[in-house]
């Protein structure tokens, strides 16, 4: 087996841990041809290195879709997990890739894996990337909008603290919860500390609570800059109450949860009302 060092150490669930391969150095390089020869001389595809990375792994994050596609051929694993409980579809996540993405899921890969203490889901990292495709087609195939992460908490904290202004609308829309807490700061905080008002707004119009303290006793506002757009905005919000017309469209969002996209589609009303109850 052609390896840096084929001195193998330990012997995992799916192979023996070494140095990375061949065929992981053609993974992570997009060498689908180097890959092909490789498979076709009967290189394992489920090696893993010392840190549990699989060659699968490697293409993802890359987003080398003709690798991935030659290694799934192959009988590489799709949902291998790497030392920190990664997929290769969270990699494919984290990469951008959504061509990777929709081969991974054709393939069978789990669109929810079970989290550990360090492991972000595929919607987590998605988010963080601002890959809002990404975040489209996951949610399509019922993505969890709240798995929770100890460190980040949910892909809603993860898109307001890495300011992806498109990805907090599709998950706001999807039915993600505005006020999920993580150690009591919300997305608000999040967005609030970002100074960026756009997403502010949007939060506050899905209902999210300007009042709400975190663990240091601070509202979203204590965050802002004084007399910057974030301050200003948020101030306003305090001082003036919602409209009797915001008040019933969150309502009626409150009510449906993630249901809201479908059913609202699904209502005998003008398109005008539609699109307000969908925010668009």
């Amino acid at each position: 087996m052609e390896v840096e060092n084929a001195r193998p150490y330990f012997f995992g669930d799916i192979g023996c841990w070494v140095e990375r391969t061949e065929v992981h150095k053609a993974a992570s390089l997009g060498q689908t041809s180097q890959l092909q020869h490789l498979i076709q001389s009967g290189a394992s595809v489920n090696m893993v290195a010392v840190d549990s990375i699989t060659p699968l792994h490697e293409a993802c994050l890359r987003g080398a879709v003709q690798c991935v596609r030659l290694l799934l051929d192959a009988g590489a694993q799709v949902d291998a997990r790497n030392v920190d409980g990664s997929t290769p579809l969270c990699d494919a996540c984290s990469g951008g890739s959504l061509e990777c993405v929709k081969l991974l899921l054709d393939r069978g890969a789990k669109t929810n894996p079970a989290l550990t203490s360090r492991t972000a889901s595929p919607l987590h990292e998605a988010c963080m990337g601002g890959k809002s495709d990404c975040v489209r087609l996951l949610i399509a195939m019922g993505a969890g909008l709240e798995p929770y992460d100890l460190y980040y908490g949910t892909p809603l904290h993860v898109a307001c603290a890495n300011e992806h202004t498109d990805c907090v609308k599709q998950l706001l829309n999807a039915g993600a919860k505005v006020n999920a807490a993580r150690f009591h700061d919300t997305p608000l905080h999040n967005a609030a500390k970002n100074t960026r008002v756009e997403m502010v707004e949007i939060l506050v119009e899905f209902g999210a609570n300007i009042y709400a303290r975190d663990q240091h006793d601070r509202k979203p506002v204590d965050y802002t800059t004084p007399g910057s757009p974030s301050a200003t905005c948020l101030r306003f919000y305090e001082t003036t109450p919602m409209s009797l017309q915001q008040l019933s469209r969150l309502a009626v969002r409150t009510k449906l949860g993630t249901r809201a996209l479908k059913v609202i589609g699904q209502l005998d009303v003008p398109k005008l009302i539609m699109g307000y109850l969908r925010y668009q």
